[in-house]
């Protein structure tokens, strides 16, 4: 399956039922009166976070959601029934945004969220309630009112307790398959990895989330190689590690890289707690790695730590960081409360 983190959608909730003009038709009832019934409302359009989704390439294939009209009134008083509701499912993260792509209406991150987009159309009056001592038949009624057509972004911001970063062929990937059941692609050329990938880390029977994201270069703020576009996925992760491959020449130039992409990209990464590693040891003679530890201690302003994904040599170190540092601000991340729209009629 495709990895999608960004749809346009368009969206129409519900007109509401016209309502009826009818009379009363009744054996020895003379002059019976008005007993048109009221049109039904349209059905709203909803969007809801469910469990066992992590894109949104649903969205891929279908752009236009609309709710059903609702039924028309009938006569003997009969209101018309509510239209059906159409709902969008999401995975947990996913935002949405106005047409414009900036302005932001709802941010869900929790499985069972649902948020009303927007309400279907009031059903129309039928001609009983145009009933006056000066008019007692009423020919008329309402129209029910238009539903409400709205586009909309929807935009996925991946949620993990550990976000992956570092240059292209910095050992991400391999890291990630190695510490969890993931399979991402893995392969001796920059940029293997196209989109984020997510996976379960164990370790000391806990588990955390970790997320890869594609490798950043020089410039990537700016559109340079993928960009920073994918740096949102690590927006909400509680802890960076930072893997610096002990193949580059000047890790210490490596890191202060990745650490300026972050720091033009914004949104608090700068700011998040970093584990920082020199990944693929392995490839290192003993003299080389104590050289390049202490030019990558340097630019890091602590002690790195050592880890080799194929020989395994420092894996466990890593996740214990990691997960040290997850345990400790779990439960300090705010839950989004379900909210109503303001396009409701």
């Amino acid at each position: 399956m495709k990895f999608l983190d960004q749809a346009k959608v368009y969206t129409r909730s519900g007109d509401g039922g016209a309502g009826s003009v009818s009379f009363r038709r009744e054996k020895f009832i003379e002059f019976g009166g008005p007993d048109g019934g009221d049109g039904g409302r349209g059905g709203d359009v909803w969007i809801e976070v469910v469990d066992g989704l992590n894109t949104l390439i649903d969205y891929r294939y279908q752009q236009h959601f609309r709710a059903k009209t609702g039924v028309h009134g009938m006569g003997r008083n009969r209101t018309g029934a509510k239209g059906t509701d159409v709902t969008l499912r999401v995975p947990a993260g996913t935002q949405i945004f106005e047409e414009d792509n900036e302005t932001l209406i709802s941010d869900l991150t929790e499985v069972g969220q649902r948020f009303r987009l927007s309400a279907g159309g009031n059903g129309g009056f039928g001609n009983q309630h145009f009933k006056t001592s000066t008019n007692q038949a009423p020919r008329r009624a309402n129209p029910g009112l238009p539903g409400i057509e709205h586009t909309i972004w929807l935009r996925l911001k991946l949620i993990a307790d550990a976000g992956v970063v570092g240059l292209p062929n910095a050992g991400k990937s391999t890291f990630l398959a190695s510490v969890t059941a993931a399979k991402p692609k893995i392969a001796d050329y920059p940029f293997t990895t196209l989109h984020p990938n997510l996976g379960v880390a164990r370790i000391d029977a806990r588990e955390f989330v970790i997320a890869d994201i594609p490798g950043l270069i020089e410039g990537a703020h700016e559109g340079v190689g993928i960009g920073d576009r994918f740096l949102g996925h690590v927006e909400r992760t509680r802890v960076l590690l930072h893997l610096v491959s002990a193949q580059e020449e000047n890790p210490g130039l490596a890191y202060k890289t990745v650490r300026a992409e972050l720091a033009a990209y914004g949104h608090g990464l700068e700011d998040k707690a970093e584990i920082v590693a020199l990944s693929q040891a392995d490839t290192l003679d003993p003299d080389s790695r104590k050289k390049k530890l202490a030019a990558l201690k340097k630019a890091a302003g602590r002690a790195p730590l050592v880890l080799s994904a194929v020989s395994r040599e420092g894996v466990e170190d890593v996740l214990r960081a990691l997960i040290g540092i997850v345990e400790q601000s779990r439960g300090e991340r705010p839950v989004t409360v379900k909210s109503e729209s303001r396009w409701e009629k």
